[in-house]
């Protein structure tokens, strides 16, 4: 059974949110096209507490996309978005939810991020999605969403280790593109065996 899986498109993300993915609302009417295909459907959703030790306005002294250690390695610092409850943290106004069987709220730890669908970023704490799929059947996951080179790379990565059949949607992505990290995030996946089409390819094969 296949599923697609929708990484966090969400205002922040969108032109005009305070962590805007270039041209990241173009992907909404492509996935609502692939909605209308796939008979399940997950969205992901950022959903930080206030205060969140990922944003740069936690840490005195540090910037937006600065990097610094954290007890479970690199993170990136951000600026403040998808705070709980607020319209940053909402979905893109035009994105189709309704067919969603299950919205996974990710990230409100405060001491610990979390890019991946299926473990914060401590790699230890997981998120439940890949035990919900299985007693599901499902065994493709076929991924689009916000942003390539950071969530919808460490969903895919991680639902390869969570052995299921992986493919990203690539044109209904966006990408942030962090000193060259969109081409990282692509040679990440293609070794870790995630397949790549596009969404009239995705379409056709339904």
């Amino acid at each position: 059974m296949d599923v697609l899986l929708v990484v966090d498109v969400q205002n922040d993300f969108c032109p005009g949110g305070s962590l805007a993915v270039p041209d990241g609302d173009a992907v909404v009417p492509l996935i609502n096209r692939l909605g209308q295909r796939f008979e399940h459907m997950v969205c992901t959703q950022d959903w930080h507490v206030a205060g969140h030790s990922s944003f740069a306005s936690s840490h005195p002294g540090r910037a937006p996309f600065e990097v610094i250690q954290a007890t479970y390695g690199e993170q990136v610092l951000w600026p403040d978005h998808c705070i709980q409850a607020t319209s940053g943290a909402d979905f893109h106004p035009g994105l189709d939810t309704a067919k969603a069987e299950l919205i996974l709220r990710k990230g409100f730890q405060r001491e610990v991020d979390s890019y991946s669908a299926f473990y914060d970023n401590d790699h230890r704490t997981a998120t439940g999605l890949a035990g919900y799929l299985r007693e599901r059947g499902v065994d493709r996951i076929f991924i689009c969403g916000l942003a390539t080179d950071f969530c919808v790379k460490w969903s895919a990565l991680d639902a390869r280790r969570e052995g299921f059949e992986v493919t990203v949607i690539a044109d209904a992505c966006r990408a942030i593109d962090i000193n060259g990290s969109l081409d990282q995030a692509m040679a990440e996946m293609r070794e870790a065996g995630v397949r790549f089409v596009d969404h009239r390819e995705a379409v056709i094969e339904f």
